[in-house]
């Protein structure tokens, strides 16, 4: 899923990918999001990205880290509401839909 800027940006960052496939299905099922991308940044370090309007992106942002948190290490949560255009070529490296 290609990420634009038009929409807010929520990323939850686990340690080990079990906690964030775990926060990954806690943070869809909580609100109306999507999956952007996930990046495997070494350390065993994992974020998930998910893109949507501001509220349903920072629910689904606190499911996500509450359920990561629930089963292993949560490292980091963050949303933001309207990152510029630019922010997706990063954020879109390891696009899902590739």
């Amino acid at each position: 899923m290609k990420y634009f800027g038009e929409e807010a940006l929520g990323l939850v960052e686990t340690v080990g990918m079990v906690p964030a496939i775990e926060a990954a299905d806690k943070m869809l099922k909580a609100a109306n999001v999507e999956l952007v991308s996930y990046e495997n940044i070494g350390s065993t370090l994992v974020t998930i990205m998910v893109k949507g309007d501001v509220g349903a992106v920072k629910a689904a942002v606190e499911a996500g880290a509450i359920a990561a948190g629930a089963i292993g290490k949560l490292t980091a949560q963050n949303v933001m509401p309207r990152p510029i255009k630019d922010i997706g070529q990063i954020v879109s490296i390891y696009d899902i839909d590739k």
